[in-house]
């Protein structure tokens, strides 16, 4: 039993977050940039970390780093807005590694206290409002025409995100609940798909892909609220009930925004 786990948990670093990195960035190119940022805005990394940590530490461990990952949504929507202001200005490397300072400069302060699930939920609801207000335009001239990515371009996506995914769990022992929970929300396959499509497509394709990563943020943050209380009575399944409701999160504010788009063309 302790070897079929050992290898369901290997499973999960390995394949699960990369495939979806893969899967939003596919559907990124069918679909535009902005699909690609919703998609990515799905606990694709954070929830294989939580899934992990709840397979190897226990429903106590997994539920504190869900709450921690609540705080975490802070640090990931002010990485979109420094992102997207940065590239207009500089490289991919260089806006990378500003906004990954940024990121633990906020991760530092959400991880000075524990607070309650509900408390938790509130500021990353406001952080993720209030980032959408400031975020930059990205239509106009600035947009660069999509190029043909190279032939490693997937397969390096998917190394990256396997690679970070890995280190995390791996000490998560080490840093505890706490910060486990809040580094599970680190940009990473934001950083993967933001950073190449600055890189290959300029910085206005960049910010569509930041703009739908925010959007996304709420069905984020309803991910992590409902496995930080289901997963004690539920285990494994919390998981599944948090997907489901990241995804009606999602729909209903897909369908408010086309629906206030509606009336605004025929107000106009």
């Amino acid at each position: 039993m302790a070897d079929c786990l050992q290898v369901v948990v290997l499973l999960v670093k390995l394949l699960l977050a990369p495939a979806l990195v893969v899967a939003s960035t596919l559907a990124g190119r069918r679909w535009g940039p902005g699909v690609t940022g919703a998609l990515v805005a799905f606990p694709i990394v954070a929830g294989p970390i939580l899934l992990v940590i709840q397979l190897e530490h226990g429903p106590d461990f997994a539920r504190d780093a869900a709450v921690a990952s609540l705080l975490g949504l802070v640090s990931l929507a002010v990485f979109s807005v420094v992102f997207a202001r940065l590239g207009p200005r500089m490289r991919w490397l260089p806006t990378l590694a500003v906004s990954w300072v940024a990121v633990l400069a906020v991760d530092v302060v959400m991880s000075l206290r524990q607070v309650q699930d509900l408390v938790a939920l509130a500021a990353a609801v406001v952080a993720i409002a209030l980032s959408i207000l400031v975020m930059p335009r990205a239509d106009g001239p600035a947009a660069a025409a999509p190029v043909r990515p190279p032939s490693w371009d997937l397969p390096a996506r998917a190394l990256t995100t396997a690679v970070l995914v890995i280190t995390l769990t791996t000490v998560s022992g080490i840093l505890g609940p706490q910060w486990t929970g809040v580094l599970a929300t680190f940009p990473i396959a934001t950083s993967v798909v933001a950073g190449f499509a600055l890189a290959q497509n300029g910085p206005a394709n960049a910010a569509r892909v930041l703009g739908g990563t925010l959007a996304g943020l709420f069905g984020f943050a309803g991910f992590c609220f409902t496995v930080a209380v289901l997963v004690h009575p539920l285990g494994v399944l919390a998981f599944a009930c948090g997907v489901v409701v990241a995804v009606v999160v999602q729909a209903v504010l897909m369908t408010a925004r086309r629906a206030a788009a509606a009336r605004t063309r025929t107000a106009v």
